[in-house]
């Protein structure tokens, strides 16, 4: 890693390894087709069905690598911003919320819209970008003043207060023990639903790309004299810096996240193509352009709210034990569930 460092430089090889990672993102999250959205259909149709044993897959493999990482000290997060930084509990309720209800809306979660849109889907490509561009105002642009109020209305401090492992005082080991069994319980969910072994697979290499962006950040950050976040998969940040990178700036400044967005894009596009399930999909009269928009919307102002996505919050923060994170997509499922059971009972809802 040092030699690394000295050949590319800090930012240089954060942005190697999110392409390194993204890449394994894009290809194992296009063949599992994992998505979050895809799992709270089912949950509020009272179909417990293999979308959810893929997500559940994912999330426990995330879980099991990152703690047991922990346990055996190859990793450190107390300096994760999820943990470290102050963070807020309001924020994480009605932000997860928000993003619950614009994921339900728009088809899809950030991470399932870019990869969509690298297999071809044009609607996911125009949600993204409006999703993208919310989510930069609600960060620094005219939304801020929005977010900081909400997310001010409850706050905790960073460290203990925010971590799950010090609030209920178990060791790393019996979180890995314990995630670990959640595993092979979800594996065996999946056989039962007959999800082929290809999906089963990768679907736990999507954990396994959130782990890998935990141990590689943290790996550079230890062997670099300058300070480097740790960090790992998330989606509407980088998807900003990315964005306002190509737009407003003429040297892109590289980062974990710079490198991470274009390697999913192109791990989930060279696998759709191999696939044969690369193709062109336009909105259409059962895809209307308004409810994408609206979606996209809620999404991008309820990620910055919250402390990042499905994927942020839910995979990357959950198996880091961000208190957070667990509170943010939680709310995600709640808001996502209520929605599309809504939509169920009020037919003009699924036509608008």
């Amino acid at each position: 890693m040092e030699r690394l460092i000295d050949l590319l430089g800090d930012s240089g090889t954060l942005a190697v390894a999110g392409l390194l990672v993204g890449i394994l993102f894009g290809v194992t999250a296009q063949k599992s087709h994992f998505c979050l959205r895809a799992s709270t259909v089912e949950v509020a149709e009272g179909e417990l069905g293999p979308r959810l044993a893929v997500w559940l897959i994912a999330f426990t493999s995330a879980l099991t690598l990152v703690q047991g990482f922990v346990s055996i000290e190859w990793l450190d997060l107390s300096g994760a911003r999820s943990i470290a930084s102050t963070g807020s509990l309001s924020g994480a309720v009605i932000g997860g919320l928000m993003f619950g209800v614009g994921m339900i809306l728009a088809r899809g979660c950030a991470s399932r819209l870019l990869v969509l849109a690298s297999c071809g889907n044009l609607r996911a490509m125009v949600t993204g970008l409006v999703l993208t561009l919310v989510a930069q105002a609600a960060y620094t642009g005219v939304l801020s003043p929005a977010r900081e109020a909400l997310s001010g209305l409850w706050t905790i401090t960073g460290g203990n207060a925010r971590d799950l492992s010090a609030l209920l005082g178990f060791s790393p080991i019996v979180y890995t023990v314990f995630a670990a069994g959640t595993f092979v319980l979800a594996v065996a969910f999946a056989m039962r639903q007959q999800v082929t072994m290809t999906r089963i697979v990768t679907a736990a290499g999507v954990g396994f790309a959130v782990a890998l962006g935990w141990l590689m950040t943290f790996a550079i950050a230890q062997a670099s004299f300058e300070v480097v976040p740790v960090s790992s998969v998330t989606f509407t940040g980088p998807a900003t810096d990315t964005l306002m990178a190509l737009v407003a700036e003429r040297n892109v400044a590289l980062s974990f996240g710079i490198g991470l967005v274009p390697g999913v894009a192109i791990g989930a596009a060279v696998s759709a193509v191999l696939s044969g399930e690369w193709k062109i999909e336009q909105f259409g009269p059962d895809t209307p352009m308004e409810r994408y928009l609206v979606g996209a919307v809620l999404m991008g102002f309820g990620a910055m709210l919250a402390g990042g996505c499905a994927v942020g919050a839910g995979l990357s923060g959950g198996s880091a034990l961000s208190l957070t994170a667990w509170l943010a997509v939680f709310s995600m499922w709640v808001g996502a569930v209520a929605t599309h059971r809504m939509m169920m009972r009020m037919p003009v809802l699924r036509r608008s």
